[in-house]
């Protein structure tokens, strides 16, 4: 039975946690890659990073394919836009290796965990922002790719490119990309900011994450984020030059003003594309395959766990495909009360779990919620929990939950030691 108290600011049930900036790390990071499986209850778990969000019809194919033929059938999409196969067995990896490069999506395996990114999914598509956010994630990735010694980022820095609508701004990214209305973009690191012209903000980003390595390396931490680095003035001597070894002119600036923007509505986006969101981030093989687009479109994972299927051929067209995936039971109007949860994987994936949350995770009352989204998880490490202000579900191992309400300076410290 489901027992909810009353939201609350309480503390966390574990007393509070070592500030992040006083943590040292004493291993790599075991997030997992689409090489480097994370073994759970459930068996094997790949997680393949997609750094502009998109998916082509053949790529659709390819990873509802190897859910079927190596996995449990189902695939889940994350809260930084990446897709997860489960229940995978010991000794696929090869076979996986060998689909995901035949489909386009393993341009180097060396690289593979650390192409963390988060796009403006609606970048282009209705007239809104100030910049191609996809264009310059191509080329950061391009830049990723050809240099050895951004592997030793850890699978969990994050790179947010946003178009200027201010959509992924806030997603928590150690590295983070705004177009601006002139043309020029913002380079964000930490609480640090600078100005470059927009042609050079792939570069900026790159020469940002190097400076990170530099100053983690110096003091000795073993950092994976941004956040955990020591409160020092080396960060921004260190983007300085790295800034200005790569020939980026740029202008040392404050952070600006939040910009914020809500996540895209469920439904027609323009008149070609539609937006949806999968139900607690998980979808079928043939749920999956029902986003797959014509020749020459695309699908855009979004870090909501939800999906735009862009490029259809017009109106009528976009219509048509939000009903039919309306009917492969996707979120496809505006309003739900069911876009506002989400959960982690509990039992019987996870063996820390205290619950099957998914089974259990449902939306609560606004009373409850206050209107916040609501995030069920099994144990208190709440993976998958949601940036800013959210409502905690949280399991108590006899059958209960307790909700509380959780702030986005409590949610980001926890998020940067995970």
């Amino acid at each position: 039975m489901l027992a909810a108290m009353p939201p609350s600011s309480s503390k966390p049930r574990n007393g509070g946690e070592t500030h992040i900036r006083d943590r040292v790390r004493d291993r790599d990071d075991a997030c997992p890659g689409a090489l480097r499986l994370h073994r759970a209850d459930d068996g094997g778990l790949a997680r393949l990073r997609l750094p502009t969000g998109v998916l082509t019809a053949h790529q659709v194919a390819a990873l509802a394919g190897a859910a079927d033929r190596l996995g449990d059938g189902r695939l889940g999409v994350t809260s930084r836009g990446n897709i997860d196969l489960r229940g995978l067995p010991d000794d696929c990896g090869l076979a996986l290796a060998g689909l995901l490069a035949e489909a386009g999506l393993l341009p180097s395996a060396a690289h593979e965990r650390v192409r963390n990114m988060v796009v403006s999914p609606l970048s282009g598509l209705d007239g809104r922002g100030h910049g191609d956010a996809r264009s310059w994630a191509r080329e950061l990735d391009a830049l990723l790719c050809a240099r050895t010694w951004t592997t030793a980022l850890s699978g969990r820095f994050l790179f947010a490119v946003d178009d200027g609508r201010g959509d992924v701004a806030g997603s928590g990214g150690d590295v983070t990309l705004l177009a601006e209305p002139d043309g020029r973009a913002l380079v964000r690191i930490g609480d640090l900011a600078w100005r470059v012209a927009g042609d050079d903000a792939p570069r900026a980003a790159l020469a940002a994450a190097g400076a990170f390595l530099a100053v983690a390396r110096e003091a000795g931490t073993g950092a994976w984020r941004v956040a955990e680095l020591p409160r020092t003035g080396s960060l921004e001597a260190a983007v300085t030059e790295r800034l200005a070894d790569a020939g980026v002119a740029a202008e040392r600036t404050g952070p600006g003003a939040p910009v914020v923007a809500a996540p895209p509505e469920p439904g027609v986006v323009g008149d070609r594309a539609v937006s949806v969101v999968a139900p607690l981030g998980r979808v079928t093989s043939e749920q999956f395959r029902a986003l797959a687009p014509g020749p020459g479109d695309e699908v855009r994972v979004t870090p909501w766990r939800g999906f735009v299927v862009a490029g259809l051929p017009g109106r009528a067209a976009a219509e048509g495909r939000l009903a039919a995936l309306d009917r492969a039971g996707y979120l496809t109007r505006p309003g739900s009360p069911w876009l506002a949860v989400s959960a982690c994987t509990g039992r019987p994936g996870c063996g820390k779990a205290l619950a099957d949350v998914r089974a259990d995770a449902r939306p609560l009352d606004a009373a409850a919620a206050r209107g916040l989204p609501v995030h069920w998880s099994g144990c208190e490490r709440r993976c998958g929990h949601p940036q800013g202000d959210w409502v905690d579900a949280l399991a108590t191992g006899d059958g209960t939950y307790e909700i509380t309400v959780r702030t986005t300076r409590r949610d980001n410290d926890a998020q940067a030691q995970k």
